[in-house]
């Protein structure tokens, strides 16, 4: 009985100490995958800017009006000018369809007197 009681703390203290190991090995597979998620994220932060960067640099005016001049002939692109718009009263807004009136009225509950 007395060695019962030394080997059931001994075993308890040995699954103890595997769940705790398990659990260790979990959490440091846990954070480097978060580092490495971390890494990507500023990988693809650099790669977004370099975008941003290419983006306003090939939508400069300035290269835009010339490559505009050089596909008129192709594209026939003119300039944009406030009369090539038309006016908030000049907009056919349908009107709404109102139902025939014939003078009766219909109670949505009947009362009794």
């Amino acid at each position: 009985m007395r060695t019962l009681l030394f080997v059931l703390p001994g075993l308890a203290i040995m699954a103890l100490a595997f769940w705790a190991y398990s659990e260790n090995y979990e959490t440091q597979q846990s954070l480097s995958h978060v580092r490495d998620l971390q890494a990507q994220i500023g990988t693809e932060r650099e790669t977004l800017a370099i975008l941003k960067a290419e983006w306003a640099y090939l939508n400069r005016p300035a290269r835009l009006r010339d490559l505009v001049d050089l596909n008129f002939q192709r594209l026939q692109l003119m300039p944009l000018m406030p009369h090539h718009f038309a006016g908030v009263d000049q907009i056919p807004y349908p009107q709404p369809v109102l139902p025939a009136l014939d003078g009766t009225i219909t109670l949505s509950g009947e009362l009794d007197p």
